[in-house]
């Protein structure tokens, strides 16, 4: 991918649990926000290529919110998925590294925001994914 964006982060559990809490909506409500102060709602998830994933993110205070949907394609159960959001490609692989799973997320960037602030909302997700995995 041109201009890509990676970020990364090592679970402390094993891959099947990892992936489930992934690609679960009735998990991906409960970590899928950059900030405390925001927050997902609803979100869908139809795990196959051609498949549609869609997440709902709202700032806590109703003050701004927007749907998050992208088509999935490229799916390897367990492993990797790719899907396409707005004309921008993301890529998602889980690698077992002995007793933990290392996620790592290269994405295409848009234009509206800096690399940097782009780089630290994706990582803040994962970082907030991690905690919720490793205690639940």
């Amino acid at each position: 991918m041109k201009n890509e964006i990676k970020v990364f982060k090592t679970i402390d559990t094993d891959l099947k649990k990892v992936w489930d809490y992934y690609t679960s909506p009735e998990h991906i409500i409960n970590w899928n926000f950059a900030d405390p102060s925001w927050h997902c709602p609803k979100a869908s998830n139809d795990m196959k290529v051609g498949g549609k994933y869609k997440a709902r993110m709202e700032a806590k205070d109703g003050s701004y919110g927007f749907d998050f949907e992208a088509i999935y394609t490229k799916v390897i159960d367990g492993e990797e998925f790719t899907y396409e959001f707005g004309g921008r490609m993301a890529n998602v692989k889980f690698n077992k590294v002995n007793n933990q799973t290392e996620i790592l997320v290269v994405f295409q960037p848009e234009d509206e925001n800096s690399v940097e602030m782009q780089k630290g909302g994706w990582q803040a997700i994962l970082n907030n994914f991690k905690e919720y995995t490793e205690n639940n």
